[in-house]
């Protein structure tokens, strides 16, 4: 599949999924909020990001994608000691009410321990807790996994401070109205911290890659990785950027608020096509 800033080609089975939801008049799902991080970590001359592969049985099973999965009504209703940008800025950058900000940036930093063992919290406002990969942490991640313990309590029982400042706003996806299942997705990237590692512990993947963006990018245009539109967007908008340094600034001057729907295009003649917008 080839995107290019205007959008992509529609594969067939989207297009008569579409046509019959458009017949029979269907009515759009309401889309479930959702975070995903784009981890990123840098090499001797680039940086990489990490992916994951969905396994099978899950939505979107087979595709590579981000750490990431849906807001969680304790995201919302969690107090805990925070460090960085205020739920108020958050407000502004994410356009939702200061709750709904800081339970999706709490959802970005669960799942991203939850799915990859990363944790973006530390000791005090100016650190970051070092490995993470041991026995008893290992155990704590599965009961958060398992909802047999909220973040907030898991950070609190180990007195760290959430570290929303690691995270940077990237961009804003919601599902197509068509489809059955739908989110309404915010994308941050965040760099690895120093001292941890990514690790292969979620139940929702197969297979986990830390690969360049304009690879990955390459290798799901040849079809050699199976992407979902907005990864293949989100990682070419990343490798544009240049450096790590260069997507720190890409990030402070994007719009994570406005969402975009790649919208299904039919023209009587011609190809149909998503728009991007």
């Amino acid at each position: 599949m080839t995107i290019d800033s205007d959008g992509f080609a529609a594969p067939a089975a989207l297009v008569e999924h579409a046509r019959r939801f458009q017949a029979e008049g269907g009515t759009p799902v309401t889309p479930r909020v959702a975070a995903t991080v784009l981890l990123l970590r840098p090499t001797d001359d680039d940086f990489e990001v990490y992916v994951i592969r969905r396994v099978a049985a899950m939505t979107f099973g087979g595709m590579y994608a981000f750490p990431g999965g849906g807001v969680d009504r304790s995201d919302s209703e969690a107090h805990l000691d925070w460090a960085g940008p205020a739920p108020t800025e958050w407000a502004g950058r994410l356009g939702v009410t200061p709750d709904a900000a800081q339970a999706v940036v709490c959802a970005a930093a669960r799942e991203v321990f939850e799915e990859a063992g990363v944790l973006l919290a530390g000791p005090d406002r100016a650190t970051v807790v070092g490995d993470v990969s041991g026995d008893d942490w290992e155990a704590a991640r599965q009961d958060l996994e398992g909802r047999r313990l909220g973040f907030a309590a898991l950070l609190a029982e180990r007195q760290l401070t959430l570290r929303s400042d690691l995270l940077l706003p990237w961009s804003r996806w919601i599902t197509p109205e068509f489809e059955p299942r739908r989110f309404d997705t915010y994308f941050f990237v965040a760099l690895l911290p120093a001292g941890q590692r990514t690790r292969d512990v979620s139940g929702e993947a197969d297979h986990t890659l830390w690969i360049r963006p304009a690879d990955a990018l390459a290798r799901a245009q040849a079809g050699e990785l199976t992407m979902l539109p907005p990864t293949m967007v989100t990682l070419a908008q990343v490798a544009a950027a240049g450096d790590l340094a260069g997507v720190a600034r890409a990030a402070a001057e994007r719009d994570a608020a406005t969402p975009i729907t790649p919208r299904l295009d039919l023209p009587p003649n011609g190809e149909p096509r998503f728009v991007l917008g």
